[in-house]
């Protein structure tokens, strides 16, 4: 039997339960408890892997606190022009946010209390990023 590879849908919607879950500062041990599953079941939604049906998908919006459309957003065919296709093409931005250090950087530019600092934060991250190493 030829393994299937994830769907960029559901890869998509686990990196954004992955994400919330992670800003949120809970373990996959807890949403799946809440969730009445394993964490390795969790793990495997987070992957795209597995397809998280949709009363599953309601319920955990309802426990990671954010609306359903949360998890689709920045998929292609949002707009009425478009078309879907099986292969979505790379936001590179959303990319770059939708891991372990970007929810970390994020995290710490929200808890930063002031401008001065997210500035500074800002300032920092564009220095490293542009010094080449």
């Amino acid at each position: 039997m030829a393994r299937r590879d994830p769907n960029y849908i559901d890869v998509n919607v686990g990196a954004r339960i992955r994400m919330r879950r992670q800003m949120i500062n809970m373990s996959q041990e807890r949403l799946g408890e809440l969730l009445g599953i394993t964490f390795q079941q969790v793990q495997k939604y987070e992957k795209g892997a597995n397809r998280i049906s949709a009363s599953r998908l309601f319920y955990t919006a309802k426990t990671l606190g954010v609306p359903i459309q949360f998890f689709f957003e920045g998929l292609p065919g949002g707009e009425s022009d478009s078309v879907m296709r099986e292969t979505a093409p790379t936001d590179d931005f959303t990319s770059a946010l939708m891991n372990v250090e970007g929810v970390q950087l994020a995290k710490a530019f929200s808890a930063a209390d002031s401008t001065s600092k997210r500035k500074l934060i800002v300032g920092l991250a564009r220095l490293i990023a542009e010094s080449g190493e």
